[in-house]
């Protein structure tokens, strides 16, 4: 409905909608594997506040992160062109 009405907003809309599902999808990924923040941090050699800020808005993460990242929690890296 929102979209409708602000069409010119759209494009922006969709862009921060799919940086807020991979930090989403990230999360789930920690949770389901059962370990905390810090846990994923220690196995990627980061700091706890990256990986909050990461789950909380992924904008601009490298793909070398997120395979580190997948890697880490037991997962793989997919990457869909459509």
């Amino acid at each position: 409905e929102f979209k409708k009405e602000h069409s010119d907003l759209s494009a922006d809309f969709d862009e921060v909608y799919r940086d807020f599902e991979i930090g989403v999808m990230l999360r789930e990924a920690r949770e389901n594997a059962g370990i905390t923040q810090e846990e994923l941090a220690n196995r990627i050699h980061t700091q706890k506040t990256n990986i909050s800020r990461l789950e909380r808005h992924a904008e601009d993460v490298k793909l070398s992160t997120l395979r580190r990242v997948a890697e880490a929690l037991g997962k793989r890296v997919e990457l869909k062109l459509t």
